[in-house]
């Protein structure tokens, strides 16, 4: 028997827009990002001109952070951009796109990180203890009020958790090269400096790894880790009252922390369509952080579902609102 598919949603206006950052967030993002790009000139001229591949390392590991802090402002920014009938959803996808070049870039910067310390295993050159002991010390207390900063008060947004995972990361890499520093002017022994710059690149090559699989991950339409399709399926049918099978399901991320979702829903003979999707909604939102979940009906050519005369629903059915 052939079947016809009515489209069932609510109009909300969260529906349209993500929960918007506070100014205060976004403050903090672009005086973070500022300070990490101004310190990581400075260090990049300390490692040139003390000898340092360590803090050359450190340097592109700060890079890493401020592309972080740069796209998480960026974000912000576009993601307040209303959509037009050119772009349905807006320029949120600028901050994945960036983010994949980016990253390509990164393994560039390891690249030449690993092909130096090589180098000057074969051939060690001096290294000023002195300047490069100052520099890394200057960045870890960089690091240190950027950290700081960055988890006074709201911390749970998205793009504020990312920055300060990264700020942590890049604190590691300063005390890298102070131990480098102090090893080296107590000891000389110059090979401890590209060996602790291959250790931070490890960490820009981690960052920079994340980085790629995840923007290569949104942009092939891959669901969130907490929504697969098997999960929903599992979870809906065990949640919602009403529901005889679930198909077509999609789900999707447009950028970092925002998923969408359709799905074809055959509803139980009698059952108010009103209220079964706004449950399957609410169930979606709650549970798997689907910001945007439009629900297909399939009639299935099942006339006794109405959605003018709502049928009794047990409260104590296993689902919530």
């Amino acid at each position: 028997m052939g079947h016809n598919h009515n489209h069932i949603h609510n109009s909300h206006s969260d529906h349209d827009h993500a929960p918007e950052a506070n100014g205060g967030n976004e403050k903090k993002i672009l005086i973070s990002f500022f300070i990490i790009f101004s310190f990581m000139l400075v260090e990049a001229a300390g490692g040139i001109i003390s000898g340092s591949l360590a803090l050359l390392a450190d340097a592109g590991h700060m890079m890493t952070d401020a592309l972080a802090l740069g796209l998480a402002y960026a974000a912000f920014r576009f993601g307040r951009r209303t959509a037009d009938k050119s772009r349905t959803f807006g320029y949120m996808r600028f901050e994945v796109i960036a983010g994949l070049i980016n990253s390509l870039t990164l393994f560039g910067i390891v690249g030449w990180i690993v092909y130096e310390a090589v180098v000057r295993f074969q051939s060690p050159q001096p290294v000023l203890a002195g300047p490069m002991f100052i520099v890394a010390i200057i960045g870890m207390l960089v690091n240190i009020f950027v950290l700081w900063y960055l988890t006074r008060n709201d911390t749970d947004h998205v793009n504020v958790k990312g920055a300060v995972l990264h700020v942590m990361g890049d604190l590691l890499g300063s005390v890298a090269a102070i131990i480098a520093a102090i090893v080296i002017w107590y000891t000389g022994w110059t090979p401890i400096d590209p060996i602790l710059s291959v250790l931070v690149s490890l960490l820009v090559l981690r960052s920079a790894w994340a980085l790629f699989k995840q923007t290569i991950h949104i942009l092939l339409e891959g669901a969130p880790a907490n929504a697969s399709t098997t999960d929903i399926t599992t979870h809906l049918l065990k949640s919602v009252q009403g529901i005889q099978k679930i198909s077509h399901i999609h789900v999707w991320m447009i950028t970092s922390g925002r998923a969408m979702a359709t799905l074809h829903v055959q509803p139980e003979a009698g059952v108010d369509i009103k209220i079964l999707t706004e449950q399957i909604e609410h169930e979606l939102k709650t549970k798997f952080d689907i910001e945007h979940p439009t629900v297909a009906i399939d009639w299935q050519g099942d006339s006794s579902c109405s959605l003018e005369k709502p049928v009794k629903i047990d409260p104590h059915a296993g689902h919530s609102h």
